[in-house]
């Protein structure tokens, strides 16, 4: 089944009514290999069911559109594992504006509480593209208690760890500091994000920083092509657009679109604070009521939802190379479009990217690999690296390969390169199979490493599911996806359907976009 289910805080007030709103969320995300006259039926049985029974709907609407094939059963006499089985669970509570807390207990001495806003560059307009990542710098200068100074002396004393981060769909702000502080970081987080000053002294300083931190992300190869194959895969669409925003934009930017940026996103249906580490859910309640509880409700105010209703994002099929035949090595991704992170096929898309895997030219043992990428690339001397990507929004998602390769035999590469992706649309072996799933089990449990990683995790799963999905559940959605489920959704994203590249450096050994195109249907396999 979808593993978010539509909740009452992420459905719009007045408006389209929220029966309109997941029917176009799910057209956005659905294959589009579906047979469209059975898709409108599906869809426009949603709206006789009562707001009481969303979960209900949403069930009958899957199952009515995709078929029984949705939910992929689990195997015969399955068990999970024990030691899921003892997880901690995550306990969630509302505060009185409607914000969302969550907290997980950690036998630490140290914690780390911070806020996730379901907002981003994607909710930007295109008139202040970069404002979202322009106040992440300009929040932390000062507020109407504490000057730059003074916070950055408390924090110091604290001996706490203070950062921020902007993506396209969300904002972070948190801190990890001892458990015995939580209270007064709270208390700074709070201050920092409802009472900021925002001078226009701040204003100008910050704009020289954020310029020459463009300048330098400018330098990394890595970054600068990933965003150019979002500006291509989605283009004219606010998906496409950069986190720092243009130069000229930002030179632009003044108080008056912060604080509206601000007033329209900072609201209480769209934030969670959440804590992980030694301490009681309740006194987390109690820490975050006396200090967020004064941010005002908006019951009619807009959801993420709402915007990417409004302003849907769409995968174009398309290509962008920047050669440049000075630099050492090309750098080139290739990728399909995917679902979304709520989707059924997103743990099947999980799997996918662990079992087509990664290269690494440094390690010579890289040849004896059961993976078949990756002995692939391993007999191609030219290939540096290459690693399989799966960057998933609210609708949609990229899915596909990011090389890096000396000006040799590109073309080599990306056969080998898409003769993987296709592949699954036809064979699946059930022995690397096995092997993906529990590399990627393994993977999602070490990245749980401490308070502030699972703080990151619980943050970004309350915003994109509603809630935290149990590691049980999803080992056990992970254990569900068979072989037939990897050919099938090879087969509706893959196979035979466009893609977007992405290449800078020198570039001119690489094949044009209409090989590329003509690979992705072979029935050589």
């Amino acid at each position: 089944p979808p593993l978010a289910p539509p909740l009452p805080h992420r459905l719009p007030g007045p408006g389209p009514s929220p029966a309109m709103l997941l029917r176009s969320r799910l057209l956005r995300s659905l294959p589009s290999a579906l047979p469209r006259p059975s898709l409108a039926r599906a869809l426009s049985s949603l709206a006789t069911y009562p707001p009481t029974a969303y979960n209900t709907g949403l069930r009958k609407l899957a199952k009515a559109t995709f078929g029984e094939a949705l939910s992929a059963p689990l195997p015969p006499n399955y068990e999970p594992d024990a030691l899921t089985m003892e997880e901690v669970p995550t306990v969630v509570g509302k505060l009185s504006n409607g914000m969302r807390v969550a907290t997980r207990f950690m036998p630490t001495k140290t914690a780390t509480i911070g806020v996730w806003i379901d907002t981003g560059t994607r909710f930007e307009d295109a008139k202040v593209n970069g404002v979202a990542h322009f106040l992440e710098h300009l929040i932390f200068k000062g507020t109407n208690k504490r000057d730059q100074r003074k916070l950055e002396v408390e924090v110091e004393n604290l001996g706490a760890h203070l950062n921020a981060y902007t993506s396209r769909e969300q904002t972070v702000y948190y801190a990890k500091a001892l458990k015995n502080d939580i209270p007064q970081v709270t208390e700074l987080l709070a201050n920092i994000l409802l009472d900021s000053k925002l001078d226009a002294g701040a204003v100008e300083r910050e704009r020289d920083v954020i310029l020459r931190e463009m300048q330098e992300v400018d330098q990394v190869p890595e970054e600068v092509l990933f965003d150019y194959l979002h500006g291509t895969a989605y283009q004219g669409s606010p998906l496409g657009r950069t986190i720092l925003g243009p130069e000229s934009i930002i030179r632009s930017l003044n108080q008056d679109d912060l604080r509206a940026y601000i007033a329209e996103h900072y609201k209480p249906h769209r934030m969670v604070v959440v804590c992980t580490g030694d301490i009681k859910h309740e006194e987390v309640m109690s820490i975050a009521e006396a200090n967020f509880g004064r941010l005002a409700a908006d019951p009619a105010g807009k959801s993420s939802l709402d915007y990417v209703c409004e302003t849907p994002s769409y995968f174009i099929g398309s290509e962008v190379r920047v050669r440049n035949d000075d630099q050492p090595l090309a750098h080139f991704a290739m990728s399909f479009e995917s679902c979304g992170w709520a989707h059924p096929d997103s743990p099947a898309f999980m799997v996918l990217q662990s079992l087509i895997g990664s290269f690494d030219g440094r390690h010579s043992v890289m040849k004896n690999s059961g993976n078949r990428l990756t002995a692939a690339l391993a007999d191609t001397p030219d290939c540096q690296s290459a690693s399989t990507f799966s960057t998933t929004y609210t609708d949609t998602g990229l899915f596909g390969v990011y090389a890096i390769a000396k000006p040799g035999n590109l073309d080599d590469i990306v056969h080998s390169v898409l003769d993987a992706m296709i592949r699954p649309c036809f064979k699946v072996d059930s022995g690397e199979l096995h092997r993906a799933k529990t590399a990627l089990k393994v993977s999602m449990l070490s990245m749980l490493d401490g308070t502030t990683a699972e703080a990151e995790e619980i943050g970004r799963q309350m915003l994109a599911y509603g809630r935290r999905i149990p590691t049980v559940e999803m080992f056990a959605r992970i254990d569900a996806v068979d072989e037939d489920a990897i050919k099938r959704i090879a087969n509706n994203y893959f196979y035979d359907r466009e893609l977007a590249v992405a290449s800078i450096g020198p570039v001119h050994s690489l094949p044009d976009y209409n090989w590329m195109r003509r690979r992705t249907f072979w029935n050589s396999y």
